[in-house]
C-alpha cells in the first residue's frame, strides 16, 4: 500500500474531526493540495465558515499547496475585509445605498491578490493569515500568531504580529530541500522513503535521485 487514499473525506477509520481538505472544500476560489489535512475541535466543516470575506466580486483565492497541517481555529480573512486606509474614514458607506452608493466613485478598496499557502506548511491552533500572504515551502506558523507579512520558507513564526523565531535549517539545505521538492514526488517515492522525510539526515534526503 502506498498511504491513505488521497480522495477520501476521512482517512482515518471512526474519526471524523480530520479531514483531507480538498475534497471538503466547494469553493471555486479555493485550491488545496493533495494530503493537506485540517483537524477541527468541533467540526471540519469549520474551515469554510473561517475563510472569511471571501466575496465572488473581490477575485481573489485562497491557494494551499500538499501536506500541508492546519490545526483548530485558523482564519483566513481575504480581500473581502479591506477598507479605505488612506482616506479621512475608513467607513464603507457606498455598502449601504440610498443615497451613498457613490462613495467609492473613482475609488477602490486596498486588494493584496491571492493568499498563497505552500507546501509541508503547519498552520498551528487559532492562527489568523491576512489576505494576499504567502507562506513558503516548510514554514511553521505558531499558535495564536497573526501573519501580516510573508513568510519565508522553511522558516518559524510566531507573534502578533508574526515575527520570525528562526530557520528550521541552514540556509544551504534550505535551498536543497527546496530544489527537492518531496512532496510532488510519486506517492510510492514518498512511501519508500518516509524513514529519511521523518528523519533529520538532510544528507541523505537531499541525495536522492528522481
Amino acid at each position: 500500500m502506498y498511504g491513505p487514499d488521497k480522495d477520501t473525506l476521512f482517512p482515518l477509520a471512526h474519526h471524523k474531526k480530520l479531514c483531507f481538505l480538498k475534497n471538503l472544500v466547494n469553493h471555486p476560489g479555493i485550491e488545496v493540495g493533495d494530503y493537506t489535512y485540517y483537524d477541527d475541535l468541533e467540526d471540519v466543516q469549520n474551515f469554510m465558515r473561517n475563510v472569511k470575506y471571501h466575496f465572488d466580486f473581490t477575485g481573489d483565492k485562497l491557494k494551499i499547496g500538499k501536506f500541508c497541517m492546519i490545526a483548530s481555529g485558523v482564519s483566513f480573512i481575504m480581500n473581502g475585509a479591506n477598507h479605505l486606509t488612506d482616506a479621512i474614514s475608513t467607513y464603507p458607506f457606498a455598502i449601504f445605498g440610498n443615497g451613498w452608493e457613490d462613495a467609492m466613485e473613482d475609488k477602490v478598496y486596498p486588494y493584496k491578490g491571492d493568499t498563497v499557502i505552500g507546501n509541508d506548511v503547519w498552520v498551528g491552533h487559532n492562527a489568523t493569515i491576512t489576505a494576499g500572504i504567502k507562506i513558503g515551502d516548510g514554514a511553521i506558523i505558531a499558535t495564536n500568531t497573526t501573519v501580516v507579512n510573508d513568510v519565508e520558507p522553511y522558516s518559524i513564526v510566531g507573534g502578533n504580529p508574526a515575527k520570525l523565531i528562526r530557520y528550521r535549517f541552514p540556509q544551504e539545505k534550505i535551498d536543497e530541500l527546496l530544489k527537492l521538492k518531496w512532496w510532488d514526488w510519486d506517492i510510492s517515492k514518498i512511501t519508500q522513503n518516509l524513514t529519511l522525510l521523518t528523519g533529520n539526515d538532510l544528507t541523505k534526503i537531499s541525495s536522492i535521485s528522481e
